[in-house]
């Protein structure tokens, strides 16, 4: 069974805070900023508690506050302070802090409360490549250096999803506008990360146009199967881990044969492992994307 951290070592502070370690040692031994707790074997640990004041505190500093001063500050002074200066410039840097602590303390209606703030300023497209992006990007620097576990991650994952998910409902109650072709969206075989592939789909259905959202572990045969179905096809598909690098030009190379082989189709492709697809294999009915933006602009 996974244990869930809620202790934290002044490395981990520093990799959820941004703030140096040997920053937060000087801040600590002049203005007792923060108090760290000791083991029995006399080894400093720090709770959700500093966690959430330092990423308080972290936010005043970046906005000009001097350290000197808001050492004065009381414990109630400091968050009543951070939401006096919540602005537009401000605003993705608390989301994210605050994402942080909801995700850190499995909170589930922090998550909702600070993401209708913000959905009340931004645009559900703004609000997701403006914070949740660079959120879920620091979310997996924070698992592989073992300051979280998967646990807080499938945790923050799934409630971007949840949203996302009521976001594309109400987009697919509209008729499409637009019928000059069909995107078909899917994840190859065993590649399970769907986050950035449902958001294309809200994107494209946003465009309006009709998506066929397959979903993920798709076999080449579905796609020639859902062929016969429509006229004018995009097949579109994330790639993330699979097929891995050794594999994928024969994955391309097999989506050449038992899917471009009309002239009404096309493939497009994104995702980290096409940093190692072969660029001499790619003909004008398949074009590589390396970033979301650059799909929805294509669009």
């Amino acid at each position: 069974m996974e244990v869930v951290k809620n202790v934290f070592s002044i490395k981990d502070l520093e990799n959820l805070s941004g703030v140096k370690a040997h920053t937060i040692r000087i801040w600590e031994k002049r203005y007792n900023i923060l108090e760290p707790k000791r083991t029995d074997t006399n080894i400093r640990y720090y709770d959700l508690r500093c966690l959430q004041k330092l990423l308080n505190i972290t936010l005043l500093h970046d906005f000009g506050y001097k350290i000197s001063k808001i050492a004065t500050y009381s414990e109630e002074q400091i968050p009543q302070f951070v939401n006096e200066i919540i602005t537009k410039k401000t605003v993705k840097h608390h989301a994210i802090s605050s994402f942080k602590m909801a995700m850190m303390n499995f909170d589930q209606a922090m998550f909702i409360r600070v993401y209708d703030e913000i959905l009340g300023e931004k645009s559900f497209s703004e609000v997701f490549h403006e914070i949740f992006v660079p959120l879920m990007n620091e979310i997996g620097l924070l698992w592989q250096t073992d300051t979280i576990s998967a646990a807080h991650e499938h945790f923050l994952t799934n409630l971007i999803k949840q949203k996302l998910v009521l976001q594309t409902e109400k987009v697919q109650l509209l008729p499409p506008t637009k019928t000059d072709k069909v995107f078909i969206l899917y994840l190859p075989s065993n590649e399970i990360h769907d986050l950035g592939l449902m958001y294309l789909n809200y994107e494209i259905l946003s465009k309006g146009y009709k998506t066929i959202y397959l979903g993920e572990s798709v076999p080449i045969d579905s796609l020639k199967d859902v062929k016969v179905y429509f006229d004018k096809i995009i097949f579109l598909s994330y790639l993330t881990v699979e097929p891995n690098k050794d594999e994928i030009d024969n994955y391309v190379q097999t989506l050449k044969k038992e899917i471009l082989n009309d002239d009404n189709t096309e493939i497009w492709l994104t995702g980290r492992i096409l940093a190692h697809l072969d660029q001499k294999i790619i003909n004008d009915k398949i074009t590589l994307f390396y970033s979301i933006p650059d799909i929805v602009n294509k669009i």
